[in-house]
């Protein structure tokens, strides 16, 4: 798993210099300036120049910088990022791809930013995200997963997945009444499966509804809960909620520290397993609150 924080991750178009500064500003683990959907095909070349000046000219504090590019199908593409990293590559930290189908557009994105990294003699190594958000990246997560030593997260594209899939839904990220259940679990467990075995960052995707907070915090929930180790933002408020859900609780911070010191205890005298509390802590669960007590300490609350 990549060690960099990804709790919430702030859409903020790249047409807009407004959004761009008020996004420098927000509390988000990951601002991605964006050049696809956000932005109107008319504007595309133009909006390059206001996600440079953004990237270059605002201070960022810790937030990681990212910038959503055009898919490899279409004509902005590679010239978004030439353009984009010829100009401000030093203060890249991730390019996000959309619309992957196949390997075979990870290995495009990562031999372009290999050849400009060695070219600009870049300090840092720019690393990929990529949007599972088609039925045949979905059909072949675990060979997009695989594909490059440069990825480190994929995210589940909801929106653009249901209409792939030609699912009846009225709003990006929601639930319809016609289906008895959460209708994204087979799609976010494969996910983050191909994600966990690959050492990535599995990402849930947005949620339309910016004004129901407890709606994006149940599914930001869900998302926790199957693995996920953060969520697409639409807006600053939605970060506030996904750096919350995503972070242990100081209750699942205590109890995972009594665990695990006790199997530490009972491992010293020989044992391989303890009880605590009338549950049986063995090798299997400690590492389970082990990874609680990791994530405590890249949130900060530990």
């Amino acid at each position: 798993m990549s060690m960099r924080l990804r709790r919430s991750e702030l859409a903020t178009p790249g047409s807009s210099e407004k959004m761009i500064t008020k996004a420098a500003a927000s509390d988000a683990d990951l601002v991605f300036l964006d050049l696809e959907d956000a932005v109107a095909p008319s504007q595309k070349v133009a909006a390059r120049d206001n996600v440079i000046r953004g990237l270059n000219e605002l201070d960022w504090g810790k937030t990681l910088r990212a910038v959503r590019v055009n898919g490899a199908h279409t004509q902005w593409a590679h010239e978004d990022v030439i353009k984009i990293v010829e100009a401000a590559g030093k203060n890249i930290d991730i390019i996000i791809v959309p619309k992957v189908m196949a390997p075979r557009d990870v290995w495009f994105f990562d031999t372009l930013l290999t050849q400009l990294e060695e070219r600009l003699s870049l300090p840092h190594r720019i690393g990929l995200e990529v949007l599972i958000e088609e039925t045949e990246a979905l059909a072949c997560v675990e060979d997009i997963a695989a594909s490059s030593d440069r990825l480190e997260a994929l995210i589940l594209g909801v929106g653009d997945l249901a209409a792939s899939q030609g699912i009846r839904v009225s709003h990006i990220g929601t639930q319809t009444g016609g289906y008895p259940g959460d209708m994204w679990h087979y799609a976010r467990n494969r996910m983050i499966v191909a994600a966990r075995a690959n050492g990535l960052d599995p990402i849930d995707g947005p949620f339309a509804n910016f004004r129901d907070g407890d709606a994006y915090r149940q599914e930001a929930t869900w998302a926790s809960t199957l693995g996920c180790v953060g969520k697409w933002a639409i807006h600053p408020s939605q970060a506030e909620i996904a750096n919350d859900v995503f972070a242990p609780t100081s209750d699942e911070i205590a109890t995972a520290q009594k665990m695990v010191d006790a199997y530490k205890a009972s491992a010293d005298d020989g044992a391989g397993s303890a009880g605590v509390g009338g549950m049986m802590i063995d090798a299997a669960t400690a590492r389970i609150f082990e990874t609680v007590l990791e994530r405590a300490r890249l949130t900060g609350r530990a």
